[in-house]
């Protein structure tokens, strides 16, 4: 049993605006010598204008692969398979041809990816990473080009910005780097940007840097932001909602401080739980999941948390969990689970 699409408390309620994206029932589906791998399995989720989505889980549920699909940075027929629908300002992205994909990336949609070295061309200097998709989707001159650039630089907080430019990338450190990406999403203006785990790899001070800059620049241009990350910490207090993935689908989402308060489904609860607390006493052992994620291309029956799950029932291991909406005292939320977690203030046994 699949997933209810578009669970009814997560959309916008009657007469506000038409949401900015709209993911329908989304599948990606990558052929294996094994076998058909469900990397993402039945995902359905909105995201407003100028909202931030954050997206988290372990590493290989399918958050990545999740944000390309939405993107349309995919390959099909032999190697993957996708079906479903990603609207974005209602325009159907995987209906689009190649270049009419390729336009939306110019100009509505820009992407973040996880390591700033396979975005950038080591051979390319700084400057015409900037300038071809300024030109390209800007129609602007070479001159107009490069002042652009320059002023791009400048706004995500690169010093000497006219220097930079003519830099390769291997000149760079892995934060200057990451912020020339940032840059090159941000060249035309889209009205969102999917930041792929954007702090991989840097220190907690670059870290926290970038991630300022991502919300200094959200509320000067107004953008929506999906905000990837398997650390719970970089999405707290930086995005209005989270969905939480595991396996390939989503098993909770909620607004992120009902989330973070009091999770309801067992895997939300132990992600938060392996997060080190300052108030823990130093040396403390943080908590572990117990296993490991599943084979996707055979994926156990029934709910694909269960095996890890203390929680878990005969119920859970036969019968997939759908997800469900829930109206709660302060925001809506939804879960796939057959025991969810009790709310800390529920009363009776």
């Amino acid at each position: 049993m699949s997933q209810s699409p578009l669970p009814a408390d997560t959309r916008p309620p009657a007469g506000d605006p038409a949401p900015l994206l709209v993911v329908d029932d989304l599948r990606t589906e990558i052929h294996t010598r094994r076998g058909d791998m469900k990397a993402v399995d039945g995902v359905s989720l909105t995201l407003n204008a100028g909202e931030t989505l954050g997206i988290v889980g372990e590493s290989g549920s399918g958050k990545s692969v999740l944000g390309r699909t939405i993107m349309g940075l995919y390959t099909t027929g032999a190697t993957m398979t996708v079906s479903g629908r990603v609207l974005m300002d209602g325009t159907d992205i995987h209906a689009l041809t190649d270049a009419g994909r390729r336009e939306l990336w110019g100009s509505d949609v820009g992407m973040v990816f996880q390591d700033p070295m396979s975005a950038l061309n080591p051979v390319k200097k700084i400057g015409l990473h900037l300038t071809e998709s300024l030109r390209r989707h800007g129609g602007l001159s070479r001159a107009a080009a490069r002042a652009r650039a320059e002023e791009l630089l400048r706004l995500v907080g690169i010093p000497e910005p006219g220097r930079r430019l003519g830099q390769y990338p291997h000149e760079l450190s892995g934060g200057m780097r990451q912020r020339v990406v940032i840059a090159m999403a941000l060249a035309n203006g889209p009205k969102l940007l999917i930041a792929d785990e954007p702090t991989t790899a840097l220190d907690v001070t670059v870290q926290k840097q970038i991630l300022d800059l991502l919300g200094r620049l959200q509320a000067e241009l107004g953008m929506a932001i999906i905000l990837v990350s398997h650390n719970l910490q970089v999405v707290a207090g930086r995005a209005n909602r989270v969905a939480v993935m595991y396996a390939g689908r989503i098993v909770e989402l909620a607004d992120a401080d009902v989330l973070f308060a009091a999770p309801r489904h067992p895997y939300t609860e132990a992600l938060l739980s392996a997060v080190p607390r300052l108030h823990h006493p130093p040396h403390s052992r943080l908590e572990a999941i117990d296993g490991s994620p599943p084979d996707m291309v055979a994926p156990p029956r029934g709910c694909r948390f269960a095996p890890r799950c203390r929680y878990a029932g005969d119920d859970c291991r036969q019968v997939s969990p759908r997800l469900l909406s829930e109206a709660g005292a302060d925001a809506a939320r939804a879960f796939a689970c057959h025991h969810p977690v009790r709310p800390v203030n529920a009363g009776g046994s």
